[in-house]
């Protein structure tokens, strides 16, 4: 448990400075591409590859390290480019993602760079619905601005584990279900993949689901409600929030709206990818009232149950 909340302590002394690590690299080619740190387990170079049969087409094989089998994506080829030729400068990024650890190939890995949220733009609307972004940013690369493309993560796993949104029907009280229609429920996510699988989700309990893009956009939108005179807990029944999002993240929202008496007690669920015994810790750093793994359909709606229960009479 100490390394645990080491390790929260360390993601987290910075809540409320919205600061983050990308990892950078590139898939042979120009461009530079991120994903964030801490999501990632380590990076290797690439080992043999053993087959993996009836495997996905973006799945390259599997790659043994210290006796697990791991998965392999070709990114490159996940994100709609020809797929990266195998060679001896190929490396391997291993994730851990949505409780499954998984590795992409990558080309060159360049290094780590420390932004803050506030230098993370959503993509600009010219690259379509089609694109596999969640943000952009501009960095100082060898005396020069360049562009660093961030990687949706989520939605490229997507389209290689089919993520349900069934409902298991011993999750639901039937006493209370008809208590879930008309409800409101504020969701601030990124990834267009993660706020679909919530508002599918959700939708067939009747719940309406208010999707926004990023934390500062929740933040406005629930400061709206407080100066127009609005009880919060009137308009939603509560907000999930992903950790990491352009401009703001969902640890500075947290401590935002801990901080404003107007809304200070709201629900608030930390809906992230991230897996293991760490999240309850981080959950209680943060200020946050449950956690949420991500496309756990039947966990999310333990959690919003959980919190219905709590304001019905």
């Amino acid at each position: 448990m100490a390394n645990i909340l080491e390790t929260v302590d360390q993601r987290t002394q910075l809540v409320g400075e919205n600061r983050l690590e990308l990892l950078l690299f590139r898939l042979q080619t120009h461009q530079l591409f991120a994903i964030n740190v801490f999501k990632v387990k380590e990076v290797v170079q690439l080992p043999k590859l053993n087959a993996m049969p009836n495997a996905h087409p973006k799945v390259c094989g599997v790659a043994t390290l210290r006796g697990q089998s791991i998965p392999v994506i070709n990114l490159r080829e996940a994100i709609g480019m020809n797929p990266i030729d195998v060679d001896q400068k190929c490396n391997l990024v291993i994730t851990e993602y949505n409780r499954s650890v998984q590795g992409f190939l990558v080309g060159q890995v360049e290094h780590i760079v420390n932004l803050t949220w506030q230098d993370i733009m959503p993509p600009p609307s010219t690259v379509g619905k089609n694109h596999y972004l969640t943000a952009i940013t501009q960095i100082t690369h060898h005396d020069q601005q360049q562009l660093v493309e961030i990687i949706d993560v989520e939605k490229v796993l997507a389209e290689i584990v089919t993520y349900n949104i069934e409902i298991s029907e011993d999750t639901l009280d039937e006493n209370i279900i008809s208590e879930f229609a008309g409800r409101k429920i504020l969701h601030a996510d990124d990834s267009s993949t993660a706020r679909r699988q919530v508002s599918d989700t959700l939708a067939q309990l009747g719940i309406e689901v208010i999707s926004v893009n990023n934390g500062m956009e929740a933040l406005n939108m629930l400061k709206g409600w407080c100066d127009a005179g609005i009880n919060i807990d009137d308009e939603i029944l509560m907000m999930i929030t992903d950790a990491e999002m352009p401009v703001m993240d969902g640890y500075k929202l947290t401590y935002e709206v801990r901080n404003d008496p107007r809304m200070n007690d709201l629900y608030i669920a930390l809906n992230t990818s991230l897996s293991g015994s760490f999240n309850n810790a981080m959950v209680e750093k943060v200020g946050c009232n449950a956690f949420i793994s991500k496309f756990q359909p039947d966990l999310l709606v333990e959690v919003v149950q959980t919190r219905l229960k709590q304001v019905l009479p």
